[in-house]
This record gives C-alpha cells, structure tokens and sequence, in this order.
C-alpha cells in the first residue's frame, strides 16, 4: 500500500498532529492525494509553546485550519503521580479528546503519525494506538523516518529536518511527582538554550537540580558556554550541571 492507495480508501480522516516531522509530513500528503483532513492539536502543559507554534505555522502554510483542544493533564493523578507507564494514560487522554472533538465535526477515522522506523512493540503509546483504533499510514505504507525527512523537504516543509521532541514530561525520572512548576523551569530553561542556537538538548531533573544533556557536535559550544548558561539557569533551578557524556542525536 501506498499513500495514494490509503487516502483513497480513506478519504476523511481526522490528524493527531503535533507539528514535528512526522505528521507535518503526512497532513501535507493527505492534503496532496485529495483526502478530507483535519488536523487536531491538542494543547497541554506537557507541550512548549514552540511545538504549538510550528503546528500553527505548518498548518497555515498548507492552507489547512487547524483545530485545538485544551486539555489539563495535570488533573489526571495517574498522569501526575509519573509512573513507567505515564505515557500510556496520558495518550489515552489526549487520544479521547482528539475523537470526541473528530466525531463531533463528522470524522469518524482518526490517523497519527507514527512511522515504519518507530518501534512497534508493547509500548504504552502504541497500545493506546491500537485500543482506540488509531490508524498510521506512514507505517502501514512502510515510510521510515529518513524517507519522510526526505520527502518532506522536496516537499519545502520547513519541519523537514526538525529534531525528534519528547514532551516536557520526560524530563521528570519516573516515579518523582509531576508539578506545573517543574514543567515550567524545565520549558523556559530549554527556550533559552534554544535562543543560544541549540537545537537538540534535553534540560533534565536529577538530584535536585538540571542536568543538561547535548549532543556530540554541541557539546563543545556546550562547554564553551557553560557559565553563562548556568548563571541563568540557576534562575530555575538550586543545581546546574552539564552531563559528560554526549546525548544521542534525535533521529
């Protein structure tokens, strides 16, 4: 099966669109192979303002309205409470508001934008996949990530190339209680490495502080700048630290 193919049998489709490459990407091939799309972006504390940004900017460029639900995910204990499986009940949330908002506008098919290279195991996302019967087309059609980074910039999309965004939940160790205030810290300490120039990074909570995680090619600048960034990120936070150890880039 191909994505023509897919739209074809699935002409009207409700979107769970995030704004990252992957289902920037497929709203635009909906959009290209005639289907009847509507993008969902659901706004929660566990999301930065940029993601909801880009899904804006992404949506506008395409000519494609672009619906938003609200959800307080802070509300949820068995969210807050941040077990191994946070994931799994905070999906469910968001994946019911994406269908009831869908169902309410006439759409009654919902996609995402999980891709042929995501793992496909038991993970607590993927069996919220299938126990709301969420479709993936870029899977199903076998597209991994580098083809629709590919694809996405012949297409001129400007998330062609955006790094892969975990939400700002996991930046929290499993186990420790979920705050507004610890999001918080954690969103405006990474907007402000994003102003620095850096662009794949993770501003983690360890032992009572930051732990500031970079890849390889960022980790001199990393260095280089280290005092700088800790005298204002310890705004946020008691402790600064920079990891030695280099992060994997986001794929």
């Amino acid at each position: 099966m191909n994505l023509n193919e897919f739209f074809t049998e699935h002409n009207k489709v409700a979107l769970a669109f995030s704004g990252g490459a992957d289902s920037s990407y497929l709203l635009y091939a909906a959009k290209e192979n005639g289907a009847d799309v509507q993008p969902y972006y659901v706004k929660s504390q566990f999301q930065p303002e940029f993601e909801h940004e880009d899904a804006r900017k992404l949506a506008s460029e395409l000519g494609i309205e672009l619906k938003e639900i609200s959800v307080d995910v802070l509300q949820f204990d068995e969210v807050t409470a941040n077990p191994s499986n946070r994931c799994y009940y905070c999906k469910k949330r968001i994946m019911g508001a994406i269908r009831k908002a869908a169902s309410a506008d006439g759409y009654d098919t919902i996609i995402d934008g999980t891709n042929a290279s995501d793992d496909g195991g038991d993970r607590p996302g993927m069996r919220v996949l299938k126990e709301e019967n969420i479709l993936s087309p870029l899977r199903m059609c076998g597209i991994t990530k580098a083809e629709l980074r590919r694809l996405s910039h012949e297409a001129e999309l400007f998330t062609w190339n955006k790094p892969a965004y975990a939400c700002l939940a996991t930046r929290v160790p499993t186990g420790e209680k979920i705050t507004a205030e610890k999001l918080t810290a954690v969103e405006q300490s990474e907007s402000y490495l994003f102003s620095l120039g850096f662009t794949d990074f993770r501003v983690r909570l360890r032992d009572g502080g930051a732990l500031l995680q970079f890849t390889e090619k960022q980790q001199p600048k990393a260095q280089a700048e280290f005092e700088t960034i800790k005298a204002e990120l310890l705004k946020c936070f008691a402790v600064v630290r920079l990891d030695q150890k280099a992060r994997e880039e986001s794929k």
